[in-house]
Protein backbone atom coordinates (compact mmCIF):
# COMPACT_ATOMS: atom_id res chain seq x y z
CA UNK A 1 0.00 0.00 0.00
CA UNK A 2 2.73 2.43 1.25
CA UNK A 3 4.51 1.82 -2.41
CA UNK A 4 1.16 2.65 -4.28
CA UNK A 5 1.03 5.92 -2.32
CA UNK A 6 4.39 6.84 -3.16
CA UNK A 7 4.31 6.07 -7.15
CA UNK A 8 1.31 8.39 -6.95
CA UNK A 9 2.63 11.24 -4.92
CA UNK A 10 5.93 11.49 -6.58
CA UNK A 11 4.66 12.35 -10.13
CA UNK A 12 2.27 14.95 -8.17
CA UNK A 13 5.60 16.50 -7.04
CA UNK A 14 7.46 16.25 -9.90
CA UNK A 15 4.78 18.12 -12.12
CA UNK A 16 4.56 20.89 -9.95
CA UNK A 17 7.58 22.03 -11.19
CA UNK A 18 6.43 21.89 -14.57
CA UNK A 19 6.60 25.38 -16.12
CA UNK A 20 3.21 26.42 -17.42
CA UNK A 21 4.07 28.96 -19.50
CA UNK A 22 7.50 29.00 -21.55
CA UNK A 23 9.47 32.34 -21.54
CA UNK A 24 8.51 34.33 -24.28
CA UNK A 25 11.21 35.37 -27.08
CA UNK A 26 10.83 39.03 -26.07
CA UNK A 27 10.48 38.34 -22.13
CA UNK A 28 11.45 41.53 -20.14
CA UNK A 29 14.01 40.95 -17.87
CA UNK A 30 13.09 40.06 -13.95
CA UNK A 31 15.10 43.78 -13.23
CA UNK A 32 13.13 45.27 -15.59
CA UNK A 33 9.73 43.97 -14.85
CA UNK A 34 10.15 44.76 -11.18
CA UNK A 35 10.76 48.56 -12.07
CA UNK A 36 7.95 48.36 -14.00
CA UNK A 37 5.33 46.99 -11.12
CA UNK A 38 6.98 49.18 -9.27
CA UNK A 39 5.91 52.20 -11.20
CA UNK A 40 2.43 50.81 -11.80
CA UNK A 41 2.07 50.37 -7.74
CA UNK A 42 3.12 54.07 -7.56
CA UNK A 43 0.64 55.59 -10.07
CA UNK A 44 -1.95 53.48 -8.84
CA UNK A 45 -1.57 54.23 -5.73
CA UNK A 46 -2.06 58.11 -6.37
CA UNK A 47 -4.84 57.31 -8.88
CA UNK A 48 -6.65 56.04 -5.51
CA UNK A 49 -5.71 58.93 -3.40
CA UNK A 50 -5.79 62.24 -5.76
CA UNK A 51 -5.73 61.46 -9.34
CA UNK A 52 -5.79 65.31 -10.63
CA UNK A 53 -1.82 65.25 -10.80
CA UNK A 54 -2.31 62.44 -13.25
CA UNK A 55 -5.25 64.58 -15.14
CA UNK A 56 -3.35 67.63 -15.23
CA UNK A 57 -0.42 66.16 -16.84
CA UNK A 58 -2.43 64.20 -18.56
CA UNK A 59 -0.59 60.91 -18.29
CA UNK A 60 -2.14 57.98 -18.75
CA UNK A 61 -0.19 55.14 -16.84
CA UNK A 62 0.18 52.31 -19.73
CA UNK A 63 0.97 54.56 -22.79
CA UNK A 64 3.53 56.24 -20.06
CA UNK A 65 4.97 52.76 -18.53
CA UNK A 66 5.28 51.29 -22.71
CA UNK A 67 7.23 54.81 -23.52
CA UNK A 68 9.12 54.35 -20.43
CA UNK A 69 10.57 51.41 -20.31
CA UNK A 70 10.71 51.10 -24.36
CA UNK A 71 8.33 48.12 -24.43
CA UNK A 72 4.39 47.37 -26.30
CA UNK A 73 1.53 45.96 -24.58
CA UNK A 74 2.16 42.30 -25.93
CA UNK A 75 5.15 42.00 -24.43
CA UNK A 76 4.42 43.20 -21.15
CA UNK A 77 1.38 41.55 -20.80
CA UNK A 78 3.44 38.04 -22.18
CA UNK A 79 5.89 39.02 -19.64
CA UNK A 80 3.31 39.48 -17.20
CA UNK A 81 1.74 36.21 -17.77
CA UNK A 82 5.35 34.03 -17.39
CA UNK A 83 6.63 35.55 -14.68
CA UNK A 84 2.97 35.20 -12.82
CA UNK A 85 3.09 31.35 -13.96
CA UNK A 86 6.38 31.53 -11.73
CA UNK A 87 5.11 32.10 -8.25
CA UNK A 88 8.71 32.23 -6.54
CA UNK A 89 10.07 34.94 -8.69
CA UNK A 90 6.76 36.92 -8.50
CA UNK A 91 6.59 36.90 -4.65
CA UNK A 92 10.37 37.69 -5.04
CA UNK A 93 9.21 40.77 -7.35
CA UNK A 94 6.20 41.98 -5.39
CA UNK A 95 8.27 41.90 -1.45
CA UNK A 96 10.98 43.75 -3.01
CA UNK A 97 8.44 46.15 -4.37
CA UNK A 98 6.50 45.93 -1.27
CA UNK A 99 10.34 46.73 0.87
CA UNK A 100 10.90 50.00 -1.48
CA UNK A 101 7.38 51.38 -1.11
CA UNK A 102 8.13 50.91 2.60
CA UNK A 103 11.70 52.26 2.57
CA UNK A 104 10.31 55.52 0.56
CA UNK A 105 7.32 55.84 3.32
CA UNK A 106 10.01 56.03 5.86
CA UNK A 107 11.92 58.67 3.97
CA UNK A 108 8.62 60.46 3.25
CA UNK A 109 8.10 60.58 7.16
CA UNK A 110 11.75 61.79 8.03
CA UNK A 111 11.42 64.43 5.54
CA UNK A 112 8.40 65.69 6.82
CA UNK A 113 9.27 65.37 10.30
CA UNK A 114 12.60 67.29 9.53
CA UNK A 115 10.15 70.13 7.77
CA UNK A 116 8.03 70.39 11.11
CA UNK A 117 11.12 70.73 13.25
CA UNK A 118 12.51 73.45 11.42
CA UNK A 119 9.14 74.99 11.34
CA UNK A 120 8.60 74.77 14.90
CA UNK A 121 12.02 76.08 15.44
CA UNK A 122 11.27 78.57 13.26
CA UNK A 123 8.63 79.82 15.13
CA UNK A 124 10.35 79.62 18.43
CA UNK A 125 12.65 81.89 16.89
CA UNK A 126 10.21 84.49 15.65
CA UNK A 127 8.48 84.11 18.84
CA UNK A 128 11.36 84.72 20.93
CA UNK A 129 12.57 88.01 19.01
CA UNK A 130 8.92 89.65 19.70
CA UNK A 131 9.29 88.61 23.21
CA UNK A 132 12.63 90.18 22.99
CA UNK A 133 11.37 93.09 20.99
CA UNK A 134 8.76 93.89 23.27
CA UNK A 135 10.05 93.29 26.32
CA UNK A 136 13.15 96.00 25.28
CA UNK A 137 9.97 98.47 24.26
CA UNK A 138 8.28 98.44 27.53
CA UNK A 139 9.48 101.04 29.81
CA UNK A 140 11.54 99.70 33.00
CA UNK A 141 10.70 99.89 36.11
CA UNK A 142 13.67 101.48 38.60
CA UNK A 143 15.20 99.14 40.83
CA UNK A 144 13.62 98.51 44.46
CA UNK A 145 16.42 99.57 47.44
Amino acid sequence: MQRLLIFLVLPILFSCKEKLIEPPSDLISEAQMTEILYDLALINGLRSTDDRILKRHEIETMPYIYEKYGVDSLQFVHSDQYYASVPEIYQKMYESIQQRIEEKIKEMNRIREQKNDSARSKNKRVRDSIRKASNSASPQTPAKK
